[in-house]
Formats: structure tokens, sequence, C-alpha cells
């Protein structure tokens, strides 16, 4: 369950690894250019935003892409290693070849990999560390993390987060029985 706070979410920018369909997870490919590219146009979208912390994760594409938006942001970065995406074992380097379905149904895990619920647990686990501190926070980390966590959001499983996709996220409250999402950048 996440603590009722609201929190800004970011996927990190495109890497070469994404742009061939390629499973990262534990493996720190860096951003490519179009992923730099991707995160100085979402600096611009959120440089109003009064953000106080952005949580990152330790692998580079999510640190550089929290680099970033901190030069408009101007906040404390707090790297949370649990922030991590899904380690995938020996499938990474890897195109899906139709494991992954089977890894998030609970059905398979790859040799050397996390299961799907040890991963759910500590992305909600990492979440909460990150939005308990001074906030609004932000969090730059992966879309595999988002998907672990997004059944908090009562949204689909299948809709992947694309890279520097900016969310903005609100608690449940009076108004609304269950979470709000909102994209602050438009998604190319």
């Amino acid at each position: 369950m996440l603590l009722h706070k609201e929190f800004y979410y970011i996927r990190h920018g495109q890497t070469d690894w994404n742009a061939k369909g390629l499973m990262q997870g534990f493996t720190d490919i860096p951003l490519n250019d179009t992923g730099r590219k991707q995160a100085y146009e979402a600096a611009e979208s959120i440089k109003h935003v009064k953000i106080q912390t952005i949580c990152a994760s330790p692998l580079g594409r999510a640190l550089e892409t929290a680099q970033i938006l901190n030069q408009v942001l101007n906040c404390e970065i707090v790297i949370i290693d649990d922030l991590k995406e899904a380690g995938f074992g020996n499938q990474e380097g890897l195109v899906d070849d139709g494991w992954f379905e089977a890894w998030k149904d609970g059905e398979f895990t790859p040799e050397g990999a996390e299961t799907r619920q040890v991963f759910i647990e500590r992305a909600a686990n990492a979440v909460n560390t990150a939005i308990n501190r001074p906030g609004p926070v932000l969090i730059a980390a992966h879309g595999g993390l988002y998907g672990a966590i997004k059944h908090h959001f009562d949204l689909p499983d299948y809709e992947p987060l694309p890279n520097c996709a900016l969310c903005h996220h609100t608690p449940p409250n009076l108004e609304s029985p269950i979470w709000q999402r909102r994209f602050v950048n438009k998604i190319n």
C-alpha cells in the first residue's frame, strides 16, 4: 500500500537498449542523445512546479534524467537503491520473447532474476521511502518500477509509461476515492 501523499514520477529518457527493445533491468545503460533531449524537454514542462526533493534510482539512465531536471528545479537529489528497475537475470540485454508476461503473472522467473512479488514489494517500499521525504517529491526511475506500483492507482498494467513521461499523482480523497494521475508533459 502506498502512503497517501502527492508525488510526481518520471521514467528515465531513452537509451540505446530501449530503442532496440532490449530488456535492461539492473544493467546500467546510459541515456542516448534522444533520451537527453527528452529529459531537457521534460525539465521545461516542470520548471514551474515547486519540487522539494528528487528521489532517483542509482542507475545512470534515471540518475542523469534527475540531474537534467534538477538544472531547473534546484533541489536535493536523494538516491534510493530500491528504486532500481527489476532484476531480469539472464534475460537482460535480450528482446522479450514472451517471458515477460509470464513473469508479470508470477508464472515464470528467469535465472538470476527477482520474482515479480519480491519486486512489487520492493517497489512499493521504495516509493513510500521516497514520498516520505520533504515534498512534493519527484521520483526519477524506471518503467518497470512504475508498472509494479500501478495497481495502487487502479491503472491497467498493459499501459506502459513512455520514456520521460512526467506524471503527477494525487492520493484518494473526499472528491475521488482512487488515485488520480495527470500527465504534466506532452508525450511524443
